[in-house]
């Protein structure tokens, strides 16, 4: 199964996402894909703040920043839920990560192929990711080329999702199916 979680920074998809995790799993293994690279003392609050909150709900977690297959060894394979958190980092990682800015369409495409790689060898994979188009702003190139392969990524995997969540000021919005 796959689960897509999405809404806006701070509107409440990782608490949200955390529980439906841990309500998926059941008894089964359940690993936290952790995408964010700390890069400044802000960053460290954020992860921080993270962890605090899934303290004690049974996750393993999985640092892995970019290349996210190279996780797929240290998991259960086609046992346990995986929580990916959050697509919008692993993006930036993918495409910014190298000497040279990747191609978005490169970035979309390894991307896509890697998360239904990870889909169809574990039980359940939940994803967490950002609106990105919301705001109306006009960004420079660089930036519009990033929220391109994001926003692409985003419309491949719902979809193919079996369900898609928006969460808005805390409360999660059905999209399309349903968690039971």
């Amino acid at each position: 199964m796959i689960v897509l979680i999405t809404g806006g920074s701070g509107s409440g998809k990782s608490a949200y996402a955390e529980k439906a995790a841990v309500s998926l799993a059941g008894k089964g293994p359940l690993y936290y894909l952790a995408t964010m690279k700390v890069s400044d003392g802000e960053g460290r609050k954020r992860v921080d703040r993270h962890r605090g909150l899934r303290a004690g709900k049974g996750f393993l977690t999985i640092e892995q920043p970019a290349g996210i297959l190279q996780a797929v060894p240290r998991m259960n394979r086609g046992k346990g839920t995986v929580l990916l958190e959050c697509l919008s980092n692993l993006a930036a990682n993918e495409m910014f990560d190298s000497k040279e800015v990747r191609r978005e369409q490169e970035v979309a495409d390894r991307l896509c192929a890697e998360l239904c790689f990870l889909a169809e060898h574990m039980e359940h994979l939940m994803i967490v990711t950002n609106n990105v188009f919301e705001d109306g702003i006009s960004y420079e190139e660089t930036t519009r080329a990033y929220m391109e392969a994001l926003g692409r990524v985003n419309a491949f995997l719902a979809a193919r999702a079996d369900t898609v969540t928006e969460v808005v000021v805390g409360i999660p919005v059905s999209i399309k199916g349903k968690l039971v």
